[in-house]
């Protein structure tokens, strides 16, 4: 807008008049109701191509302003950053080498407890036949549940700056584990190493690994974490195979000793690229969050993830028992039912991330445990290796959109990234519980494989599932009462 020269004098001279001022002042307050740059206008910026650069916002002053010589003011959002840093840079050669080393991390943990399947079926048949279903599952169980439960304490250590500590100590507990599995001969011996120090050095390894992807990627968070989780299928579906085929070979020694080899020169990778982005804050969190314990959804959620995580992982430890003791496959078959699980695992990791970016990750995941828990009450009307094949297949895909998915949910559920380490280890400890004690309670079920017991079991996993889907249905509902959309 053209301005006449002889009215600036009249607002920029010092000594102006006080009805000159007033009026200044007054234009002043005309100019900030009627400008456009508000918080939802950030927050619309946020939403587009980059969201660490938000889109520009312009403001006009009114007409008759004594301001109007200032023309169209120009206000642009400044980088989200953090801590200084610079912007997020969702993507980059970086930024996607941590998604690699996360890759890796994902195979030497949920890798390692997917593929426990295997060994179950081999302890059950050789060194441990003594041992009950229940009492072996208790060593996979607590392999799942150190790798939550630890993750309590490896949270605030990577918040304090202890990422490179935690990845070198978690990495080799998990290496060493496995090496000494090898040369186990006992209940407690396979307990301590394959139980206790592998299931510690998952621990130390797998909060730290999402929490690296995060600092990296934002818009495409889901998406990052849903590739980096890939890891643990994949390894699902290797490791089976080695390990049917070289057991009968070079035995058991050997072949867990093979698979400890593997861990080791992968583990490189993230040894070589993984690296924070953001400094540590130098200051202790918090263990617990206390008003998440008033935080109905968030509650609601974790509720949920009990009864999800209490049964999820029945038919990955118990499918091949199953397929062996009721002549459903054959002997050298059914070690590769765990493998088709994982096959399916790995569109489970990729495919529910990229629609969550979309649709929400909470309504995917919802959707995902609903679809798990028909799969598991249909299980108990299979009978033959080619409906096995089918439910493997798609049981793998479905629940492994519920696993990857847990991750981003507790970050949408946070009401600030201050709160995200605290919130998400309160829920990894119920999880952790959960995944400690549901497979040696479907164990207990099973007792001496009948027919009637397989089938209890079966509806102990199916049921489990269908009390999740309630309580995630409860969290979507009371999540729009609060926010009013449907996308989360």
């Amino acid at each position: 807008m053209e301005m006449e020269p002889e009215k600036d004098p009249r607002i920029l001279d010092s000594s102006a008049s006080s009805s000159s001022e007033l009026q200044i002042a007054d234009a002043d307050t005309d100019l900030r109701r009627n400008t456009n740059v508000s918080a939802k206008a950030i927050e619309a910026g946020a939403a587009g191509p980059n969201p660490s650069f938000p889109a520009a916002a312009t403001a006009t002053a009114p007409a008759d302003s004594p301001l109007a010589d200032l023309s169209t003011v120009t206000v642009t959002a400044a980088p989200v950053s953090v801590n200084g840093v610079g912007p997020i840079p969702d993507g980059g050669l970086q930024a996607w080498m941590q998604v690699v080393g996360a890759v890796v991390i994902l195979i030497d943990t949920w890798g390692l407890i997917n593929t426990f399947g295997v060994f179950q079926a081999y302890y059950e048949t050789h060194q441990l036949s003594e041992s009950s279903s229940s009492d072996i599952s208790w060593i996979g169980s607590i392999q799942a549940s150190l790798l939550m439960l630890v993750g309590v304490f490896s949270g605030p250590l990577f918040d304090a700056g202890y990422f490179r500590h935690l990845l070198l100590v978690g990495l080799f507990l998990v290496v060493f584990g496995q090496f000494m599995t090898s040369l186990c001969v006992s209940y407690w011996q396979v307990f301590l190493a394959q139980g206790l120090c592998v299931g510690i050095g998952m621990g130390l390894l797998f909060l730290p690994s999402a929490a690296i992807v995060s600092q990296y990627f934002s818009r495409r968070r889901a998406l990052a974490i849903g590739i980096s989780s890939a890891g643990s299928p994949v390894a699902g579906i290797i490791f089976p195979i080695i390990f049917s085929r070289l057991e009968p070979k070079i035995g058991f020694g050997w072949t867990t000793r093979v698979i400890a080899f593997i861990l080791l020169g992968i583990s490189v990778i993230p040894v070589v690229f993984m690296r924070t982005r953001i400094p540590p804050t130098g200051k202790a969190r918090a263990l617990i969050d206390r008003s998440a314990l008033r935080d109905v959804p968030y509650l609601v959620f974790v509720s949920g993830n009990l009864f999800s995580f209490l049964t999820l992982y029945v038919p990955f430890f118990y499918i091949t028992v199953l397929a062996t003791s009721q002549n459903i496959t054959s002997e050298n078959f059914a070690p590769y039912l765990v493998t088709l699980l994982n096959a399916g695992s790995v569109f489970g990791r990729l495919v529910p991330n990229a629609l969550a970016d979309r649709w929400g990750s909470l309504n995917v995941m919802l959707a995902c445990t609903a679809v798990s828990a028909v799969l598991a009450f249909a299980w108990m009307g299979i009978r033959n290796e080619a409906g096995s094949i089918v439910f493997a297949l798609l049981y793998g895909a479905f629940s492994g959109g519920l696993v990857s998915l847990t991750p981003s949910i507790f970050m949408e559920l946070s009401p600030d990234l201050s709160r995200v380490g605290a919130r998400m280890g309160m829920g990894f400890l119920v999880t952790g519980t959960a995944l400690l004690i549901g497979t040696p309670i479907a164990g207990a079920i099973v007792g001496d494989f009948t027919p009637g017991r397989w089938l209890g079991m079966m509806g102990y996993g199916a049921g489990g599932l269908l009390l999740a889907t309630a309580f995630y249905v409860g969290t979507r509902v009371l999540l729009y009462q609060r926010n009013k959309r449907w996308r989360e």
